[in-house]
């Protein structure tokens, strides 16, 4: 998916966690009905940044456009169609 939105121009990258509190309960969660219910489908989760208007009063935040979410968002689909396999590839960060 990173790859894919990559090339379209989109800035994304992989992190090893998904965040605080609510982020991990939500991977976590997806993670375990994944292994249990359902072990023939894949899971994750995309954690999206801050719109403009939501990042006027704080500085040095990350944000995008929302066009820029949606199309990275369509394109993490498609990639889903289009790949089969993962990628194995070096990279990604740890927030």
């Amino acid at each position: 998916m990173v790859k894919h939105i990559n090339e379209n121009k989109i800035p994304a990258t992989v992190y090893n966690t998904a965040g605080t509190f609510i982020c991990n309960h939500v991977m976590y969660g997806i993670l375990y009905m994944v292994d249990k219910k359902y072990p023939n489908i894949k899971g994750g989760f995309i954690h999206i940044p801050y719109i403009t208007s939501q990042v006027m009063d704080k500085k040095n935040t990350p944000y995008m456009s929302l066009d820029e979410i949606a199309k990275g968002l369509e394109l993490a689909i498609e990639a889903c169609t289009l790949y089969k396999e993962d990628i194995k590839t070096i990279g990604g960060e740890i927030c």
